[in-house]
């Protein structure tokens, strides 16, 4: 227990040093003038007068001075009006140079994502994910139950796996990933927002907690293309298929899980319980001891070769 709770503790601590890295812009905002977004609401009438400290909030919008789905805009200017009670922040943005404006920070930032394509995918992946992950997990239990009514042996990681370590350690990596994600939302949220508003595929330029969850995207990168040549090495095309969509499954059932109770805590005990059961599984059941004397394939005991069906005694 001592171990494990200054794991916890090195690791809580390098995720303070790593709220510390990024420099922010005078007023604390991510972004600032001349910043590039991408306009993904249905519509948006910007207002033509520049609104006015100790004045009433101009309600008059120009109804020619619309934004639409799609247009990119650039921040000319940004305001702090504390008089307006609904937002006290007013950026002025421009399409071109006739259609500019103001409006209430808070609805550009509703309605509008960065223009560099990192930053749509990571708005995209956290808006819409879950339901299509949840409804991915609907299906292939489905398929699940149909394939053992139908009495089918298939491969799966953990369980029945194959002869490698590459899937093992995929979803090993991704748990890792996720847990890494959430304990950036939980303690250095400041962080991550800046990421978003400033994103690099180049770990080295990145405060310590966010290039090690960037490398670690890298490596599930490296280890899912590691694992798609085993599994087209080791099983038939078929097989191939059920394993690969099993273990998305898998990984898409542990990423939903360390995600969200890594918020509360006990996803940390749950992530090293599951990495201390992964690696039991593994080496007691599916490492590989033995090669196939005809095709060289890996083999996990002594028996049927799964790929080219000799045997092995």
């Amino acid at each position: 227990m001592s171990t494990m709770r200054n794991i916890v503790i090195f690791f809580l601590f390098a995720l303070l040093l790593g709220a510390c890295c990024y420099p922010q812009q005078g007023d604390g905002r991510p972004y600032g003038v001349n910043y590039n977004f991408e306009f993904w609401g249905d519509s948006l009438i910007l207002q033509s007068d520049q609104p006015t400290h100790n004045q009433p909030i101009s309600a008059v919008l120009d109804s020619n001075n619309v934004i639409y789905h799609g247009d990119p805009l650039v921040v000319a200017q940004i305001l702090v009006i504390p008089e307006d009670s609904l937002d006290s922040v007013w950026v002025k943005v421009a399409r071109d140079q006739l259609t500019m404006g103001w409006t209430h920070e808070s609805d550009l930032i509703a309605n509008s994502v960065p223009a560099d394509p990192i930053s749509q995918f990571i708005y995209l992946f956290s808006q819409r994910h879950f339901w299509y992950f949840l409804t991915f997990l609907i299906c292939l239990l489905f398929f699940m139950v149909i394939q053992r009514v139908r009495r089918k042996h298939y491969h799966i990681v953990h369980f029945h796996d194959i002869a490698t370590c590459y899937p093992t350690l995929l979803t090993l990596m991704l748990s890792s990933s996720a847990v890494l994600y959430a304990s950036i939302q939980k303690f250095v949220p400041e962080t991550w927002v800046h990421f978003y508003y400033h994103p690099t595929l180049n770990p080295f330029e990145l405060p310590f907690i966010l290039a090690l969850f960037l490398s670690s995207i890298w490596l599930i990168i490296i280890l899912f293309v590691a694992t798609l040549e085993e599994v087209s090495r080791q099983l038939r095309f078929s097989e191939a298929i059920m394993y690969l969509l099993s273990l998305f499954g898998v990984c898409v059932l542990c990423y939903m899980i360390f995600s969200i109770l890594t918020l509360y805590w006990v996803g940390y005990l749950l992530f090293f319980l599951y990495v201390a059961w992964a690696l039991w599984r593994y080496f007691r059941y599916f490492r590989p001891r033995y090669i196939c004397g005809k095709c060289g394939s890996k083999l996990h005991a002594l028996g049927r070769c799964p790929r080219c069906g000799a045997m092995n005694e």
